[in-house]
Formats: C-alpha cells, structure tokens, sequence
C-alpha cells in the first residue's frame, strides 16, 4: 500500500442540477460546491 493510500482525503458537498427544452435543444446547468469544514462555497 503506497503512503498517499493510508491517508484521509479532504472532503467537499457537489450539487448539480441541469435541464434542457426538447431533446437536443437549449439547455443549461448549475452546480454549487460546498466545503463543510470552511463553510466556503463556489
């Protein structure tokens, strides 16, 4: 098992969302990603 193996991994919250008006059509997306820790959002 390599070092980087055994360690914990920073956490974040990703959600998404996206829709579009007929299939293929105009759509669009969204996504907020959140950090528990800082409370920090993008």
């Amino acid at each position: 098992m390599s070092e980087a193996a055994g360690k914990a991994r920073p956490q974040v919250m990703l959600f998404t969302d996206g829709a579009c008006s007929g299939n293929p059509g105009p759509g669009g997306w969204a996504f907020i990603l959140q950090h528990p820790v800082s409370g920090k959002e993008l």
